[in-house]
C-alpha cells in the first residue's frame, strides 16, 4: 500500500510542477515569434508579388518560410532538449500536439494543391486548434484567444473576395494569434529566469 505523502513532500512536488511549467513557458515563446513573423513575411511577399504580376501565384515565400522556420525549429527544440534531459508531461503533450498538427497541415497542402486550391484559409482554420489547446494547456489567455481568432481570421478570409483585404486579415491574425502571445510569454521567460 503506498505511504501518505508528508506536508513537506507534497509542497515540494507542487513546486516542482509549477517549475515544470514555468520552464514550459520559457521555451514557447521562439515558436511563436519564429512562426508569426516568417509566416507574415511569406504572406506580405506573396501579396506583393501577385501585384506585380496578377493572376499568377508564388509559392516560394511559403516554401522558404517553412523550410527556414522548419530548421531553425528544429535546432531550438535540439538545443532546449540538450539543455533539459527529461521533458515533463505537460512538454510532452504540447510536443505531441503540433507534431500531428504539421502532419495534418502538410496533407491539407498537398490536397489543396493537387486540386489547385489556395490552401491558406484551411490552414488558418486549423491553426486555431493547436493554438488554442496549447493555450489551455498552458493556462495562458492569450494563446487561447489567438485560437479563436484564427478560426475567426479563416472563416472571414472565406466571405472576403479581395487578396488584399485577405492579406491584412491573415497578417493580422499572425501578429495577434502568433506574435504578440509570444512576445507575452517571453515576458514570463524573462520573469521566471534565475537571478
Amino acid at each position: 500500500m503506498d505511504t501518505p505523502m508528508t506536508p513537506e513532500q507534497s509542497l515540494r512536488l507542487i513546486e516542482s510542477m509549477m517549475s515544470q511549467a514555468k520552464r514550459s513557458f520559457s521555451r514557447m515563446s521562439f515558436y511563436f515569434l519564429l512562426w508569426g513573423g516568417l509566416l507574415t513575411l511569406a504572406m506580405v511577399a506573396t501579396q506583393v508579388w501577385t501585384g506585380v504580376e496578377p493572376g499568377t501565384r508564388y509559392g516560394a515565400p511559403w516554401g522558404v518560410a517553412g523550410l527556414v522556420g522548419g530548421a531553425l525549429s528544429m535546432w531550438y527544440g535540439a538545443r532546449q532538449s540538450r539543455q533539459e534531459a527529461v521533458l515533463n508531461p505537460m512538454d510532452r503533450i504540447i510536443n505531441w500536439l503540433w507534431a500531428s498538427f504539421v502532419i495534418a497541415l502538410l496533407l491539407v497542402l498537398f490536397t489543396t494543391l493537387l486540386e489547385g486550391d489556395d490552401p491558406v484559409i484551411p490552414i488558418t482554420l486549423m491553426t486555431g486548434i493547436p493554438t488554442f489547446l496549447t493555450g489551455q494547456i498552458m493556462r495562458f489567455r492569450p494563446l487561447v484567444l489567438g485560437g479563436v481568432l484564427f478560426w475567426a481570421a479563416g472563416v472571414v478570409m472565406q466571405l472576403v473576395p479581395d487578396a488584399g483585404a485577405r492579406t491584412i486579415v491573415y497578417c493580422a491574425a499572425m501578429v495577434l494569434g502568433y506574435i504578440v502571445p509570444g512576445i507575452l510569454l517571453m515576458r514570463k521567460e524573462n520573469g521566471v529566469r534565475p537571478a
